[in-house]
């Protein structure tokens, strides 16, 4: 008997499973290849890393970055950056310099490599999907363990399979494939699942363009996404100089996705099941229960690139995508073009083009941010530069800035267009900002109009860029590995304001707490931990933490950090309650590290994310869901809970009865933990963990 056609998700999963038997459901335990880190997660990663006293990284390939904080209002950045130089060069990472480029697109130009396996301190990391490697994002802990050598460990995914079909149209871009993807399987309900591409219409794809897909698909909540290696991705590589890190890799003939199942409301989710039902293969739809919830079941999804027309998300998720006649004619103050989602070199000489000899409307500010130095040199080399310049363009670093809320922000009640992948509430630095996500065509149709424009009325031809035969390649920002003897002489430097993180403890087998938050649904790490200028503190986890929940806190009241102190302070635990998708977004694990330290020892909620609750496990802080959402609201802020029998349920127990004490009731909480988190549990997270089974 032969073996079932596979996917290739099954197909690169298999090829570096280490732990655990490959069936969907069950956690698995796979070599990782590569790892990356950016200077935001980056020391923390590495601090991690040495408290481990792990001499020298054991990966193929390790790579510190530099791309997130680079505004430098005092000491702080620069302090972590001469840290994660010097780091690097003890442990046998390359170091990326400041200014070298964003992470995900300089690891696609120069790193990625078919068929291999990347973990990386960003949720973005998905990228190299791209090209056809197993790319996920994860904690900086996780990576650190994956750069010591130790596996990471995930749940065996279902693949959900996604067909693409004909070409896109001039005037429509990659980004709207993802949009509308989004539109369909939206930001939740996704755990668990890894994203395949198929069909005839990944033909017409270079790999810059894959990439704006799968960086994108992080959005979806999927563990990653993948496009097969193929003649798009020898093309890219080979313009690279890196040939010869191609391999061609692809599914089985006849290798099956789904059948996927989606609990939906009937009213409130109504577009959504009209999504599914237009764009999915084998849709059934069950019987309402008494909450209005339906079971949607589809075997893959399928675009039909042909007919895609220019979609936009509207504020404040990656979801709310709109039909361009919706939005039409609204006016637009400002607009960004860049990010590590739509920054290669394709990208902005579509942009450069339609701008070359035109002026930006008189009320639009344009910044336009290159994704790497190479970009940059290109736009320089070709005189493509000197026509963004000419259009009256401003020119951003060769960094994340304006993605992370540091720089650029919009005005208030004006409407920003960003070619970037999150507009979560406030994100950018302004509170109420009214963000639009677009493919750089329609940004540059709005900068060049004023308004929310379809690139297809503007009148002009859409610019044909192809894949350059070779790029301009110059490795000079990017410190290559010392070797051992080398390595062992570098002095790590540590300026003062890098602190070392704290580690996690033991769980109380009878915890008692108060719930210090009630929050709702898709609760982002951005509300948990604000981005923007207080990135600085990143390297500082008890003045970071001061901001945790800040957006919660009222003036003249207590903050979140204070009242968790207090209750930490009288011997109480401090207990966060929140709806549906919880810790969606972004990678950031000071979004538990830091409550961790505050005294933040549960999190029960309706659903939790799979990055955000694999780095609650990592910091020693319980995640638990209702067994029953309608328990969400019958708790409030302020009472007292009591769990007992934690050190069994955490060990093998499937449940836990959580005890109201305020009001003298009890609700039942699932236990939803893999064998290996209960054991990172038990001792204390996964610092704590690792150094016991070294």
């Amino acid at each position: 008997m032969t073996d079932a056609p596979k996917t290739l998700v099954e197909k690169i999963l298999r090829e570096h499973l280490v732990d655990g038997d490959y069936a969907v459901g069950n956690e698995i335990g796979i070599r990782i290849d590569q790892t990356l880190t950016q200077d935001a997660t980056g020391t923390t990663s590495y601090l991690l890393l040495e408290a481990m006293d792990i001499p020298r990284v054991k990966t193929e390939a390790s790579v510190s970055y530099v791309d997130h904080n680079m505004a430098q209002f005092g000491p702080e950045n620069h302090n972590d950056h001469l840290y994660l130089q010097s780091v690097a060069a003890a442990k046998g990472v390359s170091f990326s310099r400041p200014g070298n480029g964003i992470c995900h697109q300089v690891h696609l130009e120069r790193f990625g490599a078919p068929g291999k396996t990347l973990l990386g301190s960003d949720s973005h990391t998905p990228t190299g999907g791209g090209m056809g490697m197993i790319a996920m994002g994860a904690g900086g802990l996780d990576v650190a363990v994956a750069m010591g050598g130790g596996a990471f460990y995930l749940t065996c995914p279902q693949v959900i399979g996604v067909e693409l079909k004909g070409a896109l149209q001039p005037w429509v871009a990659p980004k709207d494939i993802i949009l509308k993807l989004l539109s369909v399987l939206t930001t939740r309900g996704n755990v668990g699942c890894m994203v395949e591409y198929f069909g005839d219409g990944l033909a017409s794809l270079p790999a810059p363009a894959r990439a704006t897909v799968t960086n994108m698909g992080a959005e979806l909540g999927v563990t990653t996404s993948v496009f097969p290696a193929d003649e798009q991705t020898r093309a890219f590589l080979a313009a690279q100089g890196r040939e010869d890190s191609f391999r061609s890799l692809t599914a089985d003939a006849g290798a099956s996705y789904g059948p996927i199942t989606k609990k939906l409301h009937v009213e409130t989710d109504a577009t959504t099941i009209a999504n599914i039902q237009e764009c999915c293969t084998d849709v059934t739809i069950g019987e309402a229960n008494a909450d209005g919830i339906v079971a949607v079941t589809f075997g893959h999804v399928v675009i039909d690139l042909d007919a895609l027309a220019p979609l936009a998300a509207g504020s404040p998720s990656p979801d709310n995508v709109r039909e361009l006649s919706e939005i039409a004619g609204k006016k637009v103050s400002q607009v960004l073009i860049g990010s590590c989602t739509n920054s290669s070199f394709q990208d902005l000489m579509i942009v450069a083009e339609t701008l070359r000899g035109r002026t930006v409307h008189p009320t639009v500010e344009l910044g336009i941010a290159p994704g790497s130095k190479q970009v940059l040199t290109m736009l320089s080399n070709n005189g493509a530069l000197a026509a963004l310049v000419g259009a009256g363009a401003r020119i951003l670093e060769s960094a994340c800035g304006p993605c992370i809320g540091q720089g650029f922000s919009p005005a208030e009640n004006t409407v920003s267009l960003r070619t970037v992948n999150r507009n979560f509430a406030s994100r950018t630095g302004t509170t109420g900002d009214m963000v639009y996500l677009v493919s750089p065509e329609m940004a540059v149709a709005a900068a060049l109009t004023g308004e929310v424009t379809d690139p297809r009325t503007l009148g002009i031809d859409c610019p044909n860029i192809p894949l350059p035969a070779a790029f301009d390649i110059d490795d000079n920002m990017l410190d290559a590995p010392l070797d051992e003897t080398a390595a062992a002489q570098v002095e790590i430097i540590r300026g003062s304001t890098i602190v070392k993180p704290p580690a996690g403890d033991v769980l109380p087998d009878t915890l008692t707490g108060e719930v210090a938050l009630h929050c709702g649904d898709k609760i982002t790490t951005d509300h948990i931990m604000p981005a923007g200028a207080l990135l600085k503190y990143r390297s500082n986890v008890p003045e970071y933490a001061k901001s945790v929940f800040n957006c919660f806190d009222a003036e003249g009241q207590p903050t979140f950090a204070e009242r968790c102190l207090a209750l930490k302070a009288d011997g109480k635990a401090s207990i966060i309650v929140a709806g549906d998708s919880y810790g969606q977004g972004s990678s950031r694990e000071h979004a538990a590290l830091c409550p961790m330290y505050l005294g933040v020892r549960v999190v029960i909620a309706k659903a939790i994310e799979r990055i955000h609750q694999a780095n609650l496990v990592n910091f020693a802080i319980l995640p638990l869901t209702f067994a029953s959402a309608a328990d969400y609201d019958a708790i409030e802020q302020t009472d007292q809970l009591e769990i007992a029998g934690l050190a069994a349920a955490i060990a093998s127990g499937e449940t836990v009865t959580v005890q109201n004490k305020t009001k003298g009731t009890s609700f039942e909480c699932i236990v939803n933990l893999a064998p290996r988190q209960r054991e990172i549990l038990t001792a204390g997270g996964l610092l704590n963990y690792t150094k016991q089974n070294a």
